[in-house]
């Protein structure tokens, strides 16, 4: 069930990512349509959390931790990496499509979800590092492998898929440090509601520095549904908060991937940016698909 909930996170990631996508494309400024994404999904969440007592409650344990600093500055800085990844979708998913964003992301997640594991940075402590967790992750660094075949290099500039694999590696992070967050305080909707106050900070920051370089964004489009990001946004990341303590970072990463690639090349058959999937593409989310359950099966003691 943890993991279906994983897989989950990556298909509401993977329509993010073309909702913020387009948003950028139309208003000409990834890093404002990422602000806009923030605000809607905080909106939404000061209101559920002032309305429902456990949000209260929480919400007094995370200022009396910050107070007496019981809680660490780190575990409140997950929506920090939440604003990278939105701004990386506004600038990257609208040009080159929502797979060849997943690419990136893919190997991101993948490596830092290792890793954070490893050291103990999730709620999980110190995961030790299996033959299948090994294996899991070298699996999906492979339908990397195969993503990067073909005319991809050649068509697209290598920062721009730098900036996913950036972003990749900032989902690892807010999950974990969200994780620890609603841990501490026992609300992972404080935990999430604190993500996209920080996340929204650094964004109002950016967008300034945007607007004061390149002038002010476009107009603002009427369609409803492409302000839909943020809402998709503060689902996936209380799922993910609330998730982390039973998958661990990696696989609840590794789920997320099968889901961001599974929906992406949906999304890119509908509606291509320029043409729909590859071969690649179906081929790398075989092998995820192999890398999440290889890394699922329960180790013996």
């Amino acid at each position: 069930m943890a993991l279906g909930g994983a897989v989950a996170i990556g298909s509401m990631t993977a329509i993010q990512a073309r909702i913020n996508g387009v948003l950028g494309v139309r208003i000409d400024d990834g890093i404002v349509a990422g602000l806009i994404s923030f605000a809607v999904g905080l909106g939404l969440l000061v209101v559920v959390v002032l309305a429902l007592p456990s949000g209260r409650a929480g919400l007094g344990r995370l200022l009396t931790g910050i107070r007496s600093r019981t809680i660490p500055f780190w575990m409140l800085l997950g929506g920090t990496c939440g604003a990278l990844t939105v701004t990386t979708q506004g600038l990257v998913a609208g040009v080159l499509g929502v797979s060849l964003f997943t690419v990136g992301v893919v190997a991101g997640q993948t490596l830092h979800g290792l890793l954070l594991d490893r050291i103990g940075v999730g709620p999980s402590g110190i995961v030790a590092v299996t033959p299948g967790r090994v294996i899991g992750g070298a699996l999906a660094l492979a339908a990397v492998g195969i993503s990067l075949g073909g005319d991809v290099l050649a068509t697209a500039p290598l920062w721009l898929l730098l900036l996913p694999f950036a972003a990749g590696a900032g989902i690892a992070w807010q999950a974990a440090a969200n994780g620890r967050l609603a841990r501490r305080v026992a609300s992972p909707l404080t935990a999430t509601l604190m993500s996209f106050v920080a996340g929204t900070v650094v964004l109002l920051a950016g967008a300034a520095v945007s607007v004061s370089t390149r002038g002010m964004p476009g107009a603002l489009p009427a369609e409803p549904w492409l302000y839909l990001g943020g809402l998709l946004g503060f689902a996936y990341i209380l799922l993910g908060a609330w998730l982390v303590p039973y998958t661990g970072v990696l696989l609840l990463g590794l789920g997320s991937v099968l889901g961001q690639l599974v929906t992406s090349v949906v999304i890119d058959v509908v509606w291509p940016v320029d043409r729909g999937p590859a071969t690649w593409q179906l081929a790398a989310m075989i092998v995820v698909a192999a890398a999440s359950v290889v890394a699922a099966v329960p180790r013996r003691r």
